[in-house]
């Protein structure tokens, strides 16, 4: 089967109320694809943020492409606020699951070993843990003296979506360092993928490059996009257009800012999809 498409085949793919996994900012967010899923209109996602989200996840939801939203948190970083995020939560128009990065990375390890949780600690007597209806707190069943253990459900994504610097022929996505995604990607139903360019070489044959390299095993779908991460950072690429990111804080503060800002940043996606 080939697994080769564009972008906005992909975003086709990913259904009203589907349940996504992306990855933080930092690890090679796929603005791409969500711009593409905004474009077509997408409603009701469950996103969640493994284990914050950014600007991108801050688009989807003025954009009303969000129901539910988990996550350790939503920050533009030293842009400051993510702004329609905020107006979300306070004004009640997302239904907001908070979290923190260990358990929802514990989560998706749940899920990735096809367990039903993932025992984990320091979340007892917090606040999070206390408004988390699918989680328990169970007696040590060791009872090793340290007290009662917090079990948190595991996290089984329909999507994983992520963007990277490149993919094989044959399918094989690189994800150097960035173990969240391999993680994703194994506890994920099917794993969608934007990349800058697909090379020749077959990443899993060279011992150099097989070890970050996420098999096509996993994969359901690859679109090249150049630039496919902007405005966020793509390690090895490109850097954050932090003069973007911080054009955007300024103007969503406002749903007109955020309308007028988008208006202008999707207009290359729509023309993209119109060829």
């Amino acid at each position: 089967m080939n697994i080769f498409d564009n972008v906005e085949a992909l975003s086709v793919r990913v259904p009203d109320g589907a349940f996504v996994a992306l990855p933080p900012e930092y690890s090679w967010v796929p603005a791409s694809l969500a711009r593409a899923l905004i474009v077509q209109g997408t409603r009701d996602l469950h996103v969640l943020c493994v284990p914050i989200g950014g600007i991108t996840v801050d688009m989807l939801i003025g954009a009303g492409c969000i129901g539910t939203l988990e996550a350790a948190a939503v920050s533009l970083g030293e842009a400051g606020l993510a702004p329609r995020f905020t107006e979300a939560v306070q004004s009640g128009s997302i239904r907001m699951k908070d979290s923190t990065c260990p358990a929802i990375h514990a989560g998706l390890q749940a899920a990735e070993k096809g367990v039903p949780f993932m025992p984990l600690g320091g979340l007892i007597g917090s606040d999070i843990e206390a408004n988390r209806d699918d989680w328990r707190v169970v007696p040590d069943p060791m009872e090793s003296g340290n007290g009662p253990i917090a079990l948190v459900s595991a996290l089984k994504p329909d999507f994983a979506i992520f963007h990277s610097p490149k993919a094989d022929r044959h399918g094989n996505v690189w994800i150097g360092k960035r173990r969240e995604l391999m993680v994703m990607a194994h506890a994920a139903k099917e794993t969608l993928v934007t990349v800058e360019k697909v090379v020749d070489e077959d990443l899993l044959a060279d011992e150099a490059t097989a070890a970050g390299t996420l098999s096509n095993l996993y994969v359901s779908g690859i679109a090249e996009a150049k630039n496919g991460a902007w405005p966020s950072v793509l390690h090895g690429v490109y850097e954050a257009d932090r003069e973007e990111i911080a054009t955007y804080a300024y103007e969503a503060k406002t749903v007109e800012g955020f309308q007028a800002f988008m208006e202008r940043a999707l207009t290359h996606t729509r023309l993209a999809a119109a060829e």
